[in-house]
């Protein structure tokens, strides 16, 4: 439920005053002290990490007032708890060095033997790969040159099952026995023509004193995109069996093909260009006859990247997750006739993720939000349900954002569960019995307070409707002062695809702490056009990246303003970056009424020179006059506010030249802005430079002072 602050009714009364000592030197001091001030340290008995090793041993990390360690427990035949072993910090270290060796990291992919690093915007050509055993070991099959091979295990008896390959039409090296042994799905690769790149300096590189110049591939909208034709080959016949070009055509992508379990058909996701169909489709591997299994259409666009399925019932039935209803839920499906036979989750709440499907017991464990009334909609619990879409149980009782992690039987689970007001709660619970709960740890935050932390006030207030709540949080700085006048600041991240705003229990926020401490308050919100209430909620967003919610987002600060008079309405400010630092220059363009200032990072500042995945999905295809009308760039002469740009010049997320196009676009409007350019940096919200810069700006645009020098605040930090 939403927290109120109480305040003597006398200080209420009084009349606000300026504070004048806002953005003092005293006040960067305690801005740059918070981070080691709100440690992790300080809060104990927290609980992270956990990690089961077996259905009645688990691990976790315990903060105490002794240092980080790593304890091991064990579940009783009763259900009680025991704690069995205290690991030292040094052993803790060693074990995530062992566990870390087997991950691979951010932007790796593991293909068979082959461990291939690439960038996440890179895309794989298909052309190479490991070759594929058959089931029984006795062949492999490979690409060479294009074209499909088989062979036995020694290399004999090679035989060549394609010869249609070339450079501009090949087969997919990547390869799928069937589970009989007797056939391989792959498919047809037609390529781009031309990739397109983009370059960037790295104007100060600590290996050489001359610059180096980058090429990286990067799609943008409307660009030339790869088509997969699935296919299936006979090995022993050398029969051959293609989908129709027309039927996948204008794809933006296809997944697949994979076998069903009797070898008789191959299954594979259909992906359309414009994201407003997406459908799971199958071929008879005999006749070559096609059929759509479920279908999703959509007038707006398809989140393709919320779909889960999983196939039930030795492949006739098929778990689906779809928002054809409006809210995301889960669906039976007929896998042989084709369509939905049943929905298993309904209302207007949203699966978040399926955790785990028991098919001998037909239950579905999965994480939902918004299915408690009268609680932010935001808090995710855990739930299982039956495939008959009956027996729904809370596996998560208390109100709060909860993160489960169950043994591998699924018979018990531990539960860490936190408000951005309250701290965490850590408890064994069976999964049979929820209301059967062993305590683990209660995080206590006293020595948090002792160092002057201020809880975030979680804050609901109607959007532009009037009457759809937006949820968001209020940060107020260490010394507040409800006699003072305050300005106000928005972290802005709006996505869309996702929700924003912390739930879970944050010692230290670097969006919001330190800039509320130089003496502002700083807040942030999920409005419309962001993900989880609901997809009439998001789709706001649909050709319309400009709006940003940020029509709700001055209505929450309004409401939250007549609430708190101290917070001063007529004097906001507003920063972000990547999808945010966009947002931020749209709020001074468009909303310049309401925003006074802009701190942008690393923005995407016209959708067509953003990467593809991201803006299709939201702005659509093909590009159109809608690009234009949420486009920075193209209205970049509306500007009558401060606004400062930010781009590391080796952004690899965010084309660079988005923002020094802005730039270019602001000089010929003959508008005054300042922009930061941070050497060797990648996409970022401005490093320990811009973090001061920012300061700085709203400081000076907002408090309407002189920042401090840096000189001296560096020899007051070193004091």
């Amino acid at each position: 439920m939403k927290k109120k602050y109480l305040f003597p009714l006398f200080l209420m009364a009084c009349a606000v005053r300026p504070a004048a000592a806002q953005g003092g030197i005293e006040d960067y001091v305690r801005a740059y002290e918070l981070p080691s001030r709100f440690g992790r340290d300080k809060v104990a008995d927290a609980v992270y990490d956990v990690r089961w090793k077996d259905d009645a041993t688990f691990t976790y990390g315990l903060q105490t007032a002794g240092g980080y360690v790593l304890r091991s427990a064990t579940v009783g035949a009763d259900g009680t708890l025991e704690t069995t072993d205290l690991v030292s910090e040094g052993q803790r270290r060693r074990e995530e060095a062992r566990r870390s060796r087997h991950v691979p990291s951010h932007g790796t992919e593991v293909r068979g033997p082959q461990l291939m690093r690439r960038h996440w915007m890179v895309t794989d050509d298909e052309r190479n790969a490991a070759p594929a055993w058959s089931p029984d070991s006795l062949k492999m099959a490979y690409v060479r040159q294009g074209n499909l091979f088989v062979c036995d295990r020694d290399g004999k008896n090679e035989r060549q099952l394609s010869f249609d390959g070339t450079l501009a039409s090949y087969y997919s090296a990547y390869l799928n026995w069937s589970p009989d042994g007797r056939k391989i799905a792959t498919c047809r690769i037609l390529p781009v023509a031309e990739k397109r790149y983009v370059y960037y300096v790295e104007s100060s590189p600590s290996t050489q004193l001359q610059p180096i110049l980058h090429q990286q591939e990067y799609a943008k909208p409307g660009d030339a995109l790869k088509q997969r034709i699935p296919c299936v080959f006979d090995v022993e016949s050398g029969d051959q069996l293609h989908v129709d070009q027309q039927l996948v055509a204008n794809q933006y992508d296809l997944r697949g093909p994979s076998w069903t379990s009797d070898s008789k058909s191959i299954t594979f996701e259909y992906n359309q260009r414009g994201h407003q169909l997406f459908s799971v489709m199958a071929m008879d591997a005999v006749t070559g006859r096609v059929r759509t299994i479920v279908e999703e259409r959509s007038q707006t666009y398809v989140n393709y990247n919320r779909y889960y399925r999983r196939e039930i019932n030795s492949g006739k039935e098929m778990i689906w997750m779809s928002e054809r209803d409006g809210w995301n839920h889960l669906y039976m499906i007929d896998m042989e006739r084709g369509g939905v036979k049943r929905q298993i989750t309904r209302g207007k709440w949203g699966v978040r993720r399926v955790v785990h499907v028991d098919e001998e017991r037909g239950q579905i464990f999965f994480s939902a939000n918004g299915m408690v009334e009268g609680e932010d909609p935001y808090l995710v619990r855990y739930y299982r349900i039956g495939f008959n879409g009956k027996g729904l149980v809370c596996l998560t009782p208390e109100c709060g954002n909860h993160d489960v992690q169950f043994n591998r039987s699924f018979t018990y689970m531990v539960d860490t569960w936190s408000t951005q007001e309250q701290p965490p709660v850590t408890v064994l619970r069976s999964v049979e019995d929820p209301s059967r709960v062993q305590s683990i740890a209660r995080a206590d935050i006293s020595a948090l307070k002792r160092e002057g932390w201020v809880a975030p006030e979680v804050f609901a207030a109607p959007g532009r409707d009037g009457k759809t709540l937006m949820w968001g949080i209020i940060q107020r700085p260490t010394n507040f002062d409800p006699s003072r006048k305050y300005p106000v600041i928005e972290y802005i991240y709006a996505g869309p695809g996702d929700a924003y705003t912390p739930k879970s229990f944050q010692a230290f926020n670097w969006n919001t702490h330190s800039l509320a401490e130089l003496g502002f308050i700083v807040v942030q919100l999920d409005a419309m056009g962001t993900s989880f209430r609901g997809k009439a909620f998001e789709e706001v967003c649909y050709k319309n990246l400009r709006d940003a919610g940020l029509p709700d987002r001055k209505e929450w600060i309004r409401a939250a303003a007549r609430k708190y008079p101290y917070m001063d309405v007529e004097r906001v400010g507003i920063y972000g970056c990547s999808a945010g630092g966009q947002e931020s220059t749209a709020a001074v363009l468009w909303h310049g009424d309401f925003y006074k200032a802009a701190y942008s990072a690393c923005g995407c500042h016209d959708n067509r020179m953003d990467k593809i995945w991201w803006n299709e999905q939201w702005m659509g295809w093909p590009v159109d006059s809608s690009y234009v009308r949420s486009s920075n760039i193209e209205n970049a002469h509306l500007l009558t506010r401060p606004l400062m740009l930010v781009v590391g010049e080796k952004d690899d997320n965010v084309d660079p030249a988005s923002t020094m196009q802005l730039a270019d676009a602001l000089i010929r409007a003959g508008k005054d802005f300042e922009l930061v350019v941070i050497p060797g940096a990648s996409h970022t919200m401005g490093e320990s430079y811009g973090d001061h810069k920012r300061y700085d700006f709203f400081v000076r645009h907002l408090l309407g002072k002189n920042p401090p020098s840096w000189d001296e605040l560096e020899r007051r930090r070193k004091k």
